[in-house]
């Protein structure tokens, strides 16, 4: 496993190559490849210049990508583009800032499926996480990704309570403590 900051974007072709074929199998199917392919890859040039963004790339003998975890830390203010603000909705406004803002947040996680069940997608996530602020770490995922969440769960990431009657598409999990 080998760790990047910015310089992730040296790998950004096999990176996202990866990505795609994670992200458009089930229960993804219903993204078009080409669509998802443009809009990771100009979301990771950007991510790559946050403040405290790392990432960490698996790669397989062949010098494919395996697997990849990327994050950063949650700054203030809470953002409110792309699934935040289901977060916040979900959370309410105080338990975000408590338990997310200051964390580090991961973003993507990803294991291509020749190497799912090996312990992959844990020790990524652990690489990753064991450097987190205060010990703290964050991440979502869709509701809809049932391997995804029952994977997160077994783990021992843990989900704080949605506000009654404000339940979203998205689930939060926080580290194990």
């Amino acid at each position: 496993m080998r760790y990047f900051g910015l310089d992730i974007l040296a790998f950004a072709d096999e990176l996202t190559e990866a990505y795609v074929e994670i992200f458009t199998a089930p229960p993804w199917e219903h993204r078009d490849a080409e669509t998802t392919r443009a809009a990771f890859r100009e979301r990771l040039e950007t991510d790559a210049q946050r403040p405290g963004f790392r990432a960490l790339l698996a790669m397989s003998e062949n010098g494919e990508v395996e697997g990849f975890v990327t994050g950063w830390a949650t700054p203030t203010p809470f953002r409110t583009d792309r699934a935040y603000g289901k977060v916040t909705r979900r959370l309410g406004t105080d338990r975000v800032n408590e338990l997310l803002v200051g964390a580090f947040e991961i973003d993507e996680l990803g294991v291509r499926s020749q190497a799912r069940g090996t312990g992959l997608g844990r020790r990524l996530l652990s690489a990753l996480t064991d450097a987190a602020p205060s010990g703290r770490a964050w991440l979502l995922a869709w509701n809809q990704a049932h391997d995804t969440l029952e994977f997160y769960r077994r783990i021992g990431w843990q989900e704080p309570e949605p506000i009654p009657g404000n339940e979203t598409d998205i689930v939060v999990f926080l580290s194990p403590s």
